[in-house]
């Protein structure tokens, strides 16, 4: 997941550490990647890793699907996956 320094050092977190990334639909477990390409505020995890759960059903993988609602958008009926809220925080 790619998160703004000024976020990261916030949060204690450094380039490579392990993060939880959570919202109350479920649960991530990835690395981060802090970059300034990112603006405060905003963080990013790519598509299209496959669900790898724990034993507490935790995401080890970074499947975004874990994140988002499965209900479909009001304007185009489709995934409504570009902006999900979420939280942050090292392991």
């Amino acid at each position: 997941m790619w998160i703004n320094p000024i976020d990261a050092r916030k949060r204690g977190i450094a380039n490579g550490d392990r993060i939880r990334i959570f919202n109350d639909r479920g649960e991530v477990h990835i690395e981060a990647k802090v970059t300034p390409r990112m603006m405060p505020g905003v963080v990013a995890l790519g598509e299209g890793a496959w669900y790898n759960p724990d034993a507490s059903r935790v995401d080890q993988a970074g499947s975004i699907n874990v994140l988002t609602t499965q209900r479909p958008s009001p304007l185009a009926k489709g995934n409504p996956s570009h902006t999900n809220l979420v939280q942050v925080e090292k392991l």
